[in-house]
C-alpha cells in the first residue's frame, strides 16, 4: 500500500530523479513549454510550482533557495525576471498539462506541460482588451493638453491656425 507517499519515484534513484527534474524545470522556464511523459509532467508540476511562487518575491534568500533546486543561474534569472513578472497576480496554478496521446516507440502516454501565462492562444486577446480599456482615460487627458498647445502657436501663424482649428473640431 502507498499510504502517505506523495513522491513518484519515476523508477529512478534520488540523485538521478532530482537532477532530471531540475533539468526539466530549467527547460520549462527557458522554452515555456516542453513535451514529456504524463508521469514526468505531473512530477515536474509539483517540483516547479513552489519555485515559481518563491520567485514572486525577489530577495537574495529566495534566489538562493531556487538556485539550490535548479542549479542553473540563467534559469534562475529568467524565472525571477520574466516569469515572475507575468505571474505576479496569479494565486497559483502556473502550469498546464495537456495530454497528447501515445508515443510511437513504446506507447507511453505523452503530455505537453507549459507555463499558463505564456500561451498567447488562450489569454492573448483578453489581456490586450484590458490594457486598451485602461488607456482610454489617459488618451482623453492627453487630447485636452494638446488642444491648448495648438492654440498657442496660432497667433504667430494665422494661416496654420485656421487649418488646425477645423480639423480639431
Amino acid at each position: 500500500m502507498r499510504h502517505g507517499k506523495k513522491v513518484n519515484h519515476l523508477s529512478r534513484q534520488t540523485g538521478h530523479r532530482k537532477s532530471m527534474l531540475a533539468n526539466m524545470a530549467c527547460s520549462l522556464i527557458e522554452h515555456k513549454r516542453i513535451d514529456t511523459t504524463v508521469a514526468k509532467a505531473k512530477a515536474l508540476k509539483q517540483f516547479v510550482e513552489p519555485l515559481v511562487t518563491k520567485s514572486k518575491e525577489d530577495t537574495t534568500h529566495n534566489r538562493r533557495i531556487v538556485f539550490a533546486y535548479l542549479r542553473n543561474k540563467y534559469a534562475v534569472t529568467e524565472l525571477f525576471r520574466e516569469v515572475a513578472a507575468k505571474v505576479g497576480d496569479r494565486p497559483g496554478g502556473y502550469t498546464r498539462i495537456i495530454k497528447l496521446g501515445n508515443r510511437l516507440g513504446d506507447n507511453a502516454d505523452m503530455a505537453m506541460i507549459e507555463l499558463v501565462d505564456f500561451n498567447e492562444l488562450y489569454n492573448g486577446g483578453k489581456k490586450e482588451e484590458k490594457k486598451s480599456k485602461s488607456r482610454r482615460g489617459g488618451k482623453s487627458k492627453k487630447a485636452e493638453t494638446t488642444a491648448p498647445a495648438a492654440e498657442t502657436p496660432a497667433p504667430s501663424a494665422p494661416e496654420t491656425a485656421s487649418e488646425e482649428t477645423p480639423s480639431a473640431e
